[in-house]
């Protein structure tokens, strides 16, 4: 008993926060929990590994992020540390703006969590800029949290509950994104300012947040108006070879014998996996789409038809899966690739290599810059959030332009701004 006491409080000394553990801990977690599938494989067909991938993504991480510990570099300011004082002014109109823009929204009616037709179905114009309200208050909390002097428990609470009605408005719109990232940054920040969060703790916390959110997303769907047009999950109607038919029925039972509430706990990253083993498939048989998808996450803004990435990967997993009867995804709805995914579908291993390097290299540029300058500075901020959407994306994907203009924000923030409070503090 002493000796696992030992070992457990050698545990709890990691920081779990760092970039050495956080990320690669989540990524290679949640692809190890997408292994009890509950004979989804098999009713999906699917038989190539994503371990070669996966391997070359936390590799690749690694290096990235050792290289620029060694070198101790951080984000040149390029000169425009003078803007620097004008970063939190504007935070605040991104927030007003983003808080105008909800308001509107509410007050129209579209409320996403009333049915996944209607959150599918937002007014893209409002639905977008007001996501600026979570980022806006995020960055604003999170940094007021660091500087203040001395943290308590009581001031703690206060921030937490003011996190908390920010997130029951984003509830409201039947997201997740933007609570798990609101959640996990808050967290992050708690751990550096407040009270230094314990491996054990966090894995203890990890469970309850990934059961809750499952379950939510289960609760969606299972509340879903199948009358609605949007809402049919009908499979595609294809001719099958007795044998084949037989096959795909036999592995459909084996599927529904498992209660739906156990399958909802890791049915995310289940699917993850036959998204991502469908990609890798795909582009064995039809090659890579050489950016198309990474071009898309811009140029759905231009005017005219356009197809979003995730629309793009929807198709491209239907075609795979489709001649075996069965739908990855619904028609009319979007699929998440996981960012290995996303990267694979463009450019194969190389990409996957390339991506994940630069991943390791941002990250380590601004937790340099936290080491520099010390905790209580925005750096910390910039670092939490960066680490969190890029944890996030290894499910989502980093496919949503908001949260890419959002990303490219707080890097530039964080490298242009001072340590003088003087100047920062509002």
């Amino acid at each position: 008993m002493s000796k696992l006491k030992q070992s457990f409080g050698k545990l709890n000394k990691i920081d779990m926060f760092s970039p050495y553990f956080f990320l690669p801990f989540i990524l290679l977690l949640y692809f190890f929990i997408s292994l009890f599938d509950w004979h989804k494989f098999e009713h999906f067909g699917i038989h190539v590994s994503i371990w070669p991938a996966v391997i070359v993504a936390v590799i690749c991480y690694y290096i990235g992020v050792l290289i620029i510990d060694k070198l101790e570099w951080t984000i040149p300011s390029f000169g425009l540390s003078f803007l620097g004082k004008y970063v939190i002014h504007f935070i605040v109109v991104l927030t007003v703006l983003g808080l105008g823009s909800y308001l509107m929204m509410i007050f129209s009616g579209n409320l996403g969590i009333t049915d996944e037709a209607n959150r599918r179905n937002l007014d893209p114009k409002l639905n977008f800029f007001s996501q600026l309200l979570w980022f806006g208050v995020l960055l604003l909390l999170s940094y007021k949290m660091i500087l203040e002097k001395t943290m308590t428990w009581n001031k703690a609470i206060v921030y937490g509950s003011i996190f908390a009605v920010v997130m029951f408005l984003f509830l409201l719109m039947g997201y997740r994104t933007p609570l798990i990232i609101m959640l996990f940054t808050g967290i992050i920040i708690f751990h550096y300012v407040v009270k230094r969060v314990k491996l054990t703790w966090f894995l203890t916390a990890l469970v309850v947040i990934g059961v809750g959110f499952s379950l939510f997303g289960f609760i969606r769907v299972l509340t879903e108006d199948t009358s609605i047009e949007f809402n049919k999950r009908e499979q595609p109607d294809v001719e099958l070879t007795a044998e084949e038919r037989d096959k795909l029925l036999t592995a459909e039972q084996k599927v529904n014998l498992v209660p739906k509430w156990v399958r909802a706990l890791n049915a995310e990253a289940v699917t993850s996996h036959i998204v991502l083993s469908t990609i890798i498939e795909y582009t064995k048989e039809e090659d890579y789409l050489k950016g198309e998808i990474h071009k898309g996450i811009f140029s759905t803004i231009l005017p005219g038809e356009q197809i979003s990435p995730r629309m793009r990967v929807t198709e491209v997993v239907n075609s795979i899966t489709s001649e075996r009867g069965v739908n990855v995804t619904r028609e009319q709805r979007t699929t998440t690739p996981t960012f290995i995914g996303q990267l694979f579908l463009d450019g194969g291993y190389l990409l996957v290599a390339i991506g994940f390097l630069l991943y390791g290299v941002l990250i380590s540029l601004i937790y340099n810059k936290v080491k520099q300058n010390g905790i209580r500075s925005f750096h910390t901020v910039a670092y939490a959030f960066t680490i969190t959407v890029f944890t996030v994306s290894m499910h989502t994907g980093l496919l949503d332009l908001i949260i890419v203009l959002m990303l490219g924000f707080v890097i530039i923030a964080s490298s242009i701004m001072t340590n003088d409070k003087r100047e920062l503090y509002y």
